[in-house]
């Protein structure tokens, strides 16, 4: 049973089922395995637990 993780911040519901359609869609055809056989995992971060480039994402302006 193969399993897609994606980490991101926040996501919309809509966003979110997009995401879980297209990457069970891309990876079922790449891999010649059932749509049926997947697992996606969606993390959200909040953007103070991000840093980019030493630092964190909620203190950007």
């Amino acid at each position: 049973m193969p399993v897609i993780t994606l980490e991101a911040g926040k996501l919309n519901k809509e966003q979110k089922s997009q995401m879980v359609k297209e990457f069970t869609a891309t990876a079922s055809k790449i891999m010649n395995v059932p749509e049926q056989a997947f697992i996606v995992l969606i993390k959200e971060n909040q953007q103070e637990n991000i840093g980019v480039g030493g630092q964190l994402l909620s203190e950007k302006k």
